[in-house]
This record gives C-alpha cells, structure tokens and sequence, in this order.
C-alpha cells in the first residue's frame, strides 16, 4: 500500500467551539510497536481539551486497515491490509493495577484518542500495535466502528448489571447514542427482556431497536408515574438491573425506584452537575440488598466480544456521511435531531 507524505485531517478550528476545518497534515512514520492505520470512521462529538488549541484533531474511535508495520510488530499477529479498530481509550499501559485487572478504561497511563492524542478524524493514524481490536470477517466497517466506543461501553455495563436471561432491564436514556446500542445488546444479544426510558417521541426508535416496554420520561405525573408504569410492566416485581446512560442526575435519583430486591444500578451516563445519587439511603440499599456500580468503557476483551456480538445480532441503525458534511451533522447532534449513529467517510476527503 503506497502510503502519501501528507493527508486530509479534519480539526477544530475555533477553540470552545463545534467548528471544524479540513487541513493538510503530515503522514508520520510508525515507531517501535506502532502501525499505521488507514482509516474509515464514525462520526461522534468529543468535548474539547480543557485549554484546547486550533488544531485539535479529534474522532475517538473508527476502523481501518493496516497501511505500514513499525519496527518490533512483526511478532504482533498483525499483517498489512488487515481491518483493526482504534477505541476511545488508544493505548493501556497494560501494567498499572488498574489494567493488570481487566480495567483497562482506568488506565492510570491511558491515552485517549481525539484528547489527548490526535484522533481519528484523518485517513492515516497512529496506534500502538497491542491496543487495536481486530476486526472479524464478515462484519462491515460502518457496523462496527460505532460500537468500538459506545458499543463495548453498554456491553460492559450490561455484564456488570448481574441481569441473567430473561430479567427485565430498564435503560434509561433508551433512544440516546449509548442507550439505543444497550437496547439492541440487552434484548437481542444478552436474552434480557428491555423497557426503555425516554422521551415519548423516541418510542417508535427504541422500540425498533427491541424494547419489549416502553415509559415515556415526560408522562404526567413525573417520576413517580414512570416507577409506577415501570412496576406495572414488570408485574409489580421491578427490574433486576437499571443502566442509566442519561447525563441527568434526576434520571438516577428515579432509577433506584426502579429495582426489585438484589437489583443493581449501573452508572454510565455523567452528569454536568455533580451531585449524589438521591434517595440512596442505606435503609433502601440494605432492605433491598440493592447495588450501585460504575462502568466506564470496557476492556480489550469486552472489545472483541463487542464485535463478535454484532456478528450474530442486528445492531445500529446508522448512515454514512462525506466528511464535507461534519458541520451539518454536528447541528443535527447539538439540536437532538440525530438518531442511531453517523459514519464519516474519509475516503471522501479526496
């Protein structure tokens, strides 16, 4: 593969801003247990550095394949023109006490792609060579390069929720970019029976993506009337897992109304303001023996499972876009009007 000097790479222009630019940038040279990825990528938002410059580089995630092997790859199992996906975490250190775990999302030594290195919003990347997840034959570039962020973030969550098939499991945030992959895994992939939380104009959505129920957020009579519909559909029970991929702290605070005995809370979405989770009072947690986790994105391994599940199961709706188009859809995302994901062709820089 003939490997150009330079290549088109897309950068945020206008720092604080969703502002973006095609520049020119110079094509690097793998190092030691470095490879040179050509890329064709998802489309997704990342917030800007703390102090961002005028040449952020971002995209956290994407798949491509192998231009150009550095030095100290050839006992990698790596092999030019193969399909590899980067993550949003780029590289794991693979030896801190977090990563020798399996959380390798905790990295103390992470580098996070379109943050803190530059992203994948150009035609050639670097990635190191131990981090990639290969990507299986048969299933399609566009289909799985949204899920190398997203995907394996609900995945992981949803093991850690201690759901088994057949529990009910309610995601709230059901029609959002995290949301609408955890309903698709959770009803279609792991055997759980999934109510989504939302608002009442994604029903149609998230119920195509294999909710069994559906409670609409904004139905009168507020969060008592949603526990209440939620208690109704699961036959007074409640679910045995709640994961919450809403950026609201009401949405957690709600979520634990939720949960039948042994139930767990799995914490994905972040919230802007940081608050504690409302009504987690011990009397509640110990009288139901309820549980409170965090699940950030998930581990090398929960990657690959990611992609196999995908293999076997129909997963995100998605369209494709030119990279001439960035803006437009960065619009669509800030006004809310985006659903499922949207894949920036890069081929398309040309």
């Amino acid at each position: 593969m003939q490997v150009p000097q330079t290549h088109k790479a897309l950068i945020y222009d206008r720092p604080g801003e969703v502002s973006t630019r095609l520049v020119e940038v110079d094509t690097p040279t793998p190092g030691p247990g470095q490879i040179l990825i050509k890329m064709y990528n998802p489309l997704r938002h990342l917030p800007l550095r703390p102090q961002p410059d005028d040449q952020q580089l971002g995209g956290h995630e994407g798949v491509g394949t192998i231009a150009q092997l550095g030095p100290s790859c050839t006992s990698s199992g790596l092999t030019l023109g193969a399909r590899v996906g980067i993550k949003w975490i780029a590289s794991a250190c693979g030896t801190c006490m977090p990563c020798l775990s399996g959380a390798d999302g905790i990295c103390l030594n992470a580098e996070v792609s379109g943050y803190t290195v530059p992203g994948t919003f150009q035609e050639y990347v670097l990635a190191p060579a131990h981090y990639v997840t290969p990507i299986p034959d048969g299933l399609a570039s566009e289909v799985a390069a949204p899920l190398l962020c997203g995907g394996v973030t609900v995945y992981s969550a949803l093991k850690k929720s201690r759901a088994q098939p057949g529990d009910w499991v309610v995601v709230v945030g059901a029609g959002g970019g995290l949301g609408h992959l955890g309903v698709q895994f959770a009803g279609r992939g792991m055997g759980f029976r999934v109510i989504g939380v939302d608002v009442g104009n994604k029903e149609a959505f998230v119920r195509e993506c294999g909710a069994e129920g559906f409670v609409d957020v904004l139905m009168e009579g507020g969060g008592e009337r949603v526990k209440e519909e939620v208690l109704r559909i699961t036959g007074g029970e409640g679910a045995a897992a709640v994961v919450v991929c809403s950026a609201s702290n009401a949405a957690y605070g709600d979520a634990l109304g939720y949960l039948r005995f042994n139930g767990t809370l799995v914490c994905v979405g972040v919230p802007g303001e940081v608050k504690p989770i409302a009504h987690a009072y011990p009397h509640l947690m110990v009288g139901k023996q309820l549980a409170i986790v965090g699940s950030t994105v998930g581990n090398r391994r929960e990657a690959i499972e990611t992609l196999a599940m995908a293999q076997r199961v129909a997963t995100t709706p998605f369209r494709v876009e030119k990279v001439q188009n960035v803006n437009t859809v960065f619009e669509e995302m800030k006004q809310g009007k985006l659903q499922g994901r949207v894949v920036l062709d890069l081929q398309s820089c040309a």
